[in-house]
């Protein structure tokens, strides 16, 4: 299992961050089963097939926007609120991180130039 950390405020995940500090050996989903954004880990072994498919269209009615972020380079410091913007909890990001925001709130300081591959549901305005 891979480190992962939870930060949570009165009952809720606000925020996981998966640390790069293990190798992944087993299929593991992270975020909730309700959550908008489905994020795991998938594991093949070698000669595995995943069958042709298509994603059907479906209408899902969203009331928040969660997002994931992939430290592709740097290092920096999350800052993770509540909605009511109250710091709830600061953390150190490094490269190879992962971070999945479900609720809240957040910002960053960059400590090494960053850079982050940003997942989000879209259309985003």
């Amino acid at each position: 299992m891979q480190n992962i950390e939870k930060i949570e405020n009165k009952g809720k995940i606000l925020v996981y961050i998966i640390r790069n500090t293990q190798k992944i050996v087993k299929t593991h989903f992270i975020s909730p089963k309700t959550s908008n954004l489905q994020v795991g880990h998938i594991v093949y072994p070698t000669g595995s097939t995943i069958p042709k498919h298509i994603h059907k269209k479906i209408i899902r009615k969203l009331y928040r926007t969660e997002e994931v972020l992939v430290v592709l380079e740097g290092r920096c410091d999350m800052d993770i609120y509540d909605d009511q913007r109250i710091l709830i909890a600061t953390k150190r990001v490094n490269k190879g991180d992962v971070i999945i925001i479900l609720e809240g709130g957040h910002g960053f300081r960059v400590i090494k130039d960053l850079v982050f591959l940003e997942i989000k549901q879209g259309p985003y305005t």
